[in-house]
């Protein structure tokens, strides 16, 4: 009984104290590079930096663009010794012009629709951090099925690498490939997700695709091919030879099983860049 009210006034106090930003967040970076943008994305674009990861916000589809995250071992560990408490709340370091909010959600949970983490909240290792993985900056709108299953598999297989491996350099966000797919006429909805992961240790990485639908089929690609399908350069610090070959990745394992056994996907290894840049133009006009 005293355990549970020390507890729940400790996250209490974490949220009514006022909000302190990080202003570096350079250590969430492989070599310190941030993802890179190609010019097509780069229009109303915010970055933001928080205590245990970063993003840029793009107020064309109300979303983030990516997030980055040094996920490691010791961050994991204590991140499991924390009980979630769900804080979603809007992003005020955003021009309001672009600011996805509370209300735009409303609605969701008929449309089969969550309010999906791009860094998740396990994987923060302070009350502090995993209230700011709750802002909306950090969040798409992400299928229900596909966010409680699948990815949800995706992101503990993420954890569990990075137990297993010591420390990974992960970037995460939505793939937009049509533009009027939207939610209550604000926040474009992704057709597909991505979370690139590096090793530094092994200097190997893959990334993990899969479509912002129900469903356990996935595709584990090389760091090229995904930079050529999203238009950001998720890992500027790392050499050509190591982007151009796809790292083994863990198959997800759902803590929520019901959607059955996941899915490897060959990945296509077509030439799409010419098709993926119009793609963009169009989105992003």
């Amino acid at each position: 009984m005293f355990k549970n009210w020390m507890m729940k006034l400790l996250v209490l106090t974490v949220f009514l104290t006022p909000i302190v930003y990080a202003d570096d967040c350079s250590s969430q970076f492989y070599n310190g590079q941030a993802p890179q943008l190609s010019a097509q994305l780069q229009s109303r674009t915010t970055f933001l930096c928080f205590e245990q990861y970063a993003l840029t916000y793009s107020g064309v589809t109300r979303s983030p663009l990516w997030t980055a995250e040094y996920l490691t071992n010791n961050r994991v560990k204590e991140a499991r010794r924390l009980k979630r408490q769900d804080s979603f709340h809007e992003e005020d370091r955003l021009p309001v012009s672009d600011r996805n909010t509370l209300k735009d959600f409303k609605g969701i949970g008929r449309l089969s629709i969550d309010r999906g983490h791009m860094s998740p909240n396990s994987d923060f290792s302070t009350y502090s951090a995993q209230f700011e993985s709750f802002s909306l900056a950090n969040i798409i709108a992400q299928d229900s099925n596909n966010n409680q299953i699948l990815w949800e598999g995706i992101e503990s297989a993420t954890r569990t690498l990075a137990t297993q491996h010591e420390k990974l350099f992960v970037v995460t966000g939505p793939i937009f490939d049509q533009r009027d797919h939207l939610l209550n006429g604000r926040i474009m909805i992704p057709t597909r997700i991505f979370k690139a992961i590096y090793d530094p240790n092994r200097k190997e990485a893959a990334a993990y695709i899969v479509q912002n639908a129900p469903g356990m089929d996935y595709e584990v690609v090389s760091i090229h091919d995904l930079e050529r399908q999203i238009g950001i350069n998720v890992f500027p610090g790392i050499t050509e030879s190591i982007k151009m070959k796809a790292a083994r990745l863990p198959e997800p394992t759902p803590h929520n099983d019901k959607g059955g056994r996941s899915h490897s996907r060959h990945a296509a290894n077509n030439d799409m860049s010419a098709v993926v840049e119009r793609g963009l133009k169009a989105i992003f006009r």
